[in-house]
């Protein structure tokens, strides 16, 4: 299952939002806030509260803040009312645009995307516009150099586990499932002593649209300003384009 990998077409929109925004106790926070309101303070009977405590643990988010976030999200502090909000639309070049955003206030947020779409060539569409073009998928991201497996070896691990597919590149394993079945799995390959440099849901492309040089740029430009809204959480597209094109 090795080949093309799926993960360097989506990685520049997760890495981009947390380096270029800096801002991930904030982030992490939102996100905390929103999984114990839809599901429970309790992070025992609440898998996605669970892993976001592991995320923030990891990114060395202070327990005081963790705590905080989940007493606001379980209304027993005062505190923003975020919602979960997503935008679809194209870039120039007919690329497809899924805008994930988490907002106290939905009529900024929109307002915010919405103006990046026009300003830099793009445009904004209707709930459902491009949706049906990306997959929810679960994406487990395992560093190669950490684990002395073979493709052959880590491969019966992720199907033993429930994983859905793998792709192999020079410096990782990257693992796929399906939305439903992402905490199984995570939990299996923990299980079998695997560490993660990326676990999350994600968003992938069922198929991509190649981006010529004149309008690369302009894609490139609506990206990063897209990035840089205070409430974007995730952007993602099916852009198809050289990994080495990417720094102008």
């Amino acid at each position: 299952m090795s080949g093309h990998s799926k993960w360097a077409n989506i990685k520049r929109a997760k890495g981009k939002v947390d380096a270029a925004r800096g801002k991930t106790f904030a982030v992490i926070s939102k996100e905390i806030i929103v999984a114990a309101r839809t599901s429970g303070a309790n992070p025992e009977f609440n898998a996605k509260l669970k892993a976001l405590i592991q995320k923030a643990k990891e990114s060395n988010m202070p327990n005081d803040n963790i705590q905080r976030a989940i007493l606001r999200g379980s209304g027993q502090i005062d505190g923003a009312n975020y919602e979960e909000l997503t935008y679809e639309g194209y870039a120039p070049g007919g690329v497809a645009i899924i805008v994930e955003v988490l907002t106290d206030n939905r009529n900024r947020a929109a307002g915010d995307i919405r103006h990046v779409f026009d300003k830099y060539g793009g445009n904004m569409g209707e709930t459902g516009s491009v949706g049906w073009m990306f997959q929810k998928k679960g994406l487990l991201v395992i560093d190669r150099e950490e684990f002395e497996l073979s493709e052959d070896e880590m491969l019966l691990q992720v199907l033993e586990a429930g994983g859905d597919d793998m792709q192999t590149t020079d410096d990782s394993f990257e693992i796929y499932t399906s939305f439903d079945d992402f905490e199984q799995v995570k939990e299996a390959l923990e299980a079998a002593k695997f560490a993660f440099l990326v676990a999350e849901i994600t968003q992938i492309p069922s198929s991509k649209i190649e981006v010529d040089a004149e309008q690369l740029p302009k894609l490139k430009k609506l990206l990063a300003m897209m990035e840089e809204c205070d409430d974007v959480q995730n952007v993602y597209d099916n852009a198809d384009y050289d990994e080495d094109e990417e720094e102008e």
